[in-house]
């Protein structure tokens, strides 16, 4: 099973992004599935999940302008990141953790926020 992330690009600050991850196929086990960001010099660091029954956590930076969601039927999440900031600037992983705590990857997209 593949992930494939999508939909980073140039933005202005306060500019929006929907990022969406697709995956090739049904991961069993899946119990989360969320988006990690690496700025560049910065290690990895987890942004937003959504687990099976729909309830959603974000890290703190995020809150309120980051929405995640799902579509079962596609296979797909997205993330919803208005009122963007320099700082948000990142490359953007997809993820998907199974009930063994197996992780899937997808390859990142960059997600780049002038000022």
């Amino acid at each position: 099973v593949q992930l494939q992330a999508s939909g980073g690009g140039l933005v202005q600050a306060g500019g929006s992004l929907r990022l969406s991850c697709a995956a090739s196929g049904k991961i069993s086990g899946v119990n989360a599935r969320g988006w990690y960001r690496q700025a560049p010099g910065k290690e990895r660091e987890w942004v937003a999940l959504i687990i099976n029954n729909g309830i959603t956590n974000y890290e703190d930076s995020v809150k309120g302008r980051f929405a995640i969601s799902r579509d079962i039927a596609k296979n797909t999440w997205y993330l919803q990141m208005n009122s963007l900031k320099p700082e948000d600037t990142a490359v953007y992983f997809c993820y998907a953790k199974t009930n063994y705590d197996k992780l899937y990857w997808g390859q990142g997209t960059q997600v780049t926020v002038s000022s």
